[in-house]
């Protein structure tokens, strides 16, 4: 290490933000995830012996997943070489594996790579890892905040233990900013500071599992409040003021952005207006575009309200077409109205079966034709034969629709549910089944 170098570390020591200062060096230090760190789990096992093999952490933000790699990096005997995937690239992947294959040569000693971000390595970048992580060459420890089964090479990750980090609890968090408080090396303990309780839970709270979020707000805290009579007291308008808006675990283009339009949309199916309002705040909360939300609430209202209760439909629409309009904010309302109203429409996806059924059919059943009584009169093979309905009682005439290779096929089965019920006996005395 260089004279630059060390003075560099010695004054990042001081300057870091405090969720940086503060990072645990040891397992022992290390609080949360106890489903996988927890004395006699796997990985705590692993680290502990020195043993790791490749491994993926994945999670939302501020969970641990770079804690436990620079942990790992202090226990390890093995050399260790951090990567960055959005400043890296293949030639430092091969930089890295050249100096692995000369160390293993050398001294017998083994490398641990460990890549943050890996899921913005691209295809092929994620390709040149392959072959050394497969001969051992380096042991790779991948963080990730999205699913490794959808963002990271299925090869990889065959050949890695995949751990899962989940957000912290209130607890954990309140642990951590206890400690922040209380630590006079590493965090704010040598600072005269008051912290009231409630101004703590509440960063713990408004958090969301976030523990880098909440250590930074009350670092922010502690260094913007004036002291009075020598003590910098931290009560909860000073923390309120520090964090105005929940840090959700949103990504547009990531796993949280799929789980929550797919409870949101459950929710709407499963007649849950309030479930399902909570799920549309999180998503505008989170800055989703609310036409993306309009557009699934339309497609709610076919799929699962379907004829149960026609006006769904008109609801969900009028709703997309005020959500262009006239956009957010005031689009929230129009959103909300169809929501709920979708949420507690009956339900019926009859038609969402039928269609589905048809489909299929087409697909795997050849016919001859279109019967020639219904082909287009100008067809030189139509045929004399069609039975006009306006032109029988009730506007209705029994007659062959489907083709000859479908006859007694069944594709729309009305509920039971709202409007449909009376669809289904409507169908029934027309087919003679009543």
């Amino acid at each position: 290490m260089s004279l630059f170098d060390y003075e560099r570390e010695k004054i990042m020591e001081t300057e870091s933000p405090l969720a940086a200062r503060i990072r645990p060096s040891t397992l022992d230090e290390f609080i949360g995830q106890e489903h996988i760190v927890g004395k006699n789990k796997l990985l705590y096992r692993a680290i502990k012996a020195d043993k790791l093999t490749s491994v993926v952490f994945f999670g939302p933000p501020g969970t641990g997943k770079t804690t436990l790699a620079r942990i790992i990096a202090n226990t390890t005997r093995a050399h260790f070489v951090q990567l960055n995937a959005t400043t890296s690239g293949v030639k430092d992947i091969k930089a890295t594996v050249d100096e692995a294959k000369s160390a293993l040569g050398i001294s017998g000693r083994r490398t641990i790579l460990f890549i943050d971000e890996i899921h913005r390595f691209n295809k092929s970048q994620q390709d040149s890892l392959l072959p050394h992580v497969e001969d051992g060459t380096v042991i790779l420890i991948g963080a990730t905040t999205e699913n490794p089964y959808y963002e990271v090479n299925k090869a990889l990750v065959s050949r890695s233990v995949i751990f899962e980090l989940k957000p912290l609890s209130r607890e954990d968090i309140l642990t951590l900013l206890t400690a922040a408080l209380e630590d006079k090396r590493r965090g704010l303990g040598a600072m005269p500071i008051s912290a009231d309780i409630e101004a703590l839970k509440f960063l713990a709270d408004i958090a969301n599992g976030d523990a880098r979020q909440a250590l930074n707000a009350l670092e922010l805290a502690a260094l913007t409040t004036e002291a009075e009579a020598g003590v910098i007291r931290i009560g909860l308008s000073v923390a309120q003021e520090c964090i105005q808006k929940r840090a959700l675990a949103y990504d547009k283009n990531g796993d949280n952005h799929y789980d929550t339009i797919s409870a949101f949309i459950k929710s709407m199916r499963g007649s849950d207006p309030d479930a399902a309002l909570y799920y549309l705040a999180r998503m505008l909360y989170a800055g989703e575009d609310p036409k993306f939300i309009a557009r699934r609430i339309v497609i709610c209202a076919s799929e699962d309200v379907g004829n149960a209760d026609p006006h769904a439909l008109q609801v969900a629409v009028a709703a997309m077409h005020a959500t262009e309009f006239i956009g957010m904010p005031e689009c929230q309302l129009a959103l909300a109205q169809a929501v709920t109203y979708i949420a507690c429409a009956p339900k019926s996806n009859s038609s969402t079966i039928g269609i589905g059924e048809a489909w299929a059919d087409v697909a795997e059943i050849s016919i001859s034709g279109v019967p020639a009584y219904l082909r287009d009169g100008h067809s030189p093979v139509a045929v004399k034969g069609y039975l006009y309905a306006h032109d029988f009682p009730g506007n209705y005439v029994k007659q062959q629709y489907l083709p000859d290779e479908l006859i007694g096929k069944r594709y729309y089965r009305p509920s039971d549910n709202g409007v449909e019920k009376k669809i289904k006996e409507s169908l029934a005395r027309l087919r003679g089944e009543s």
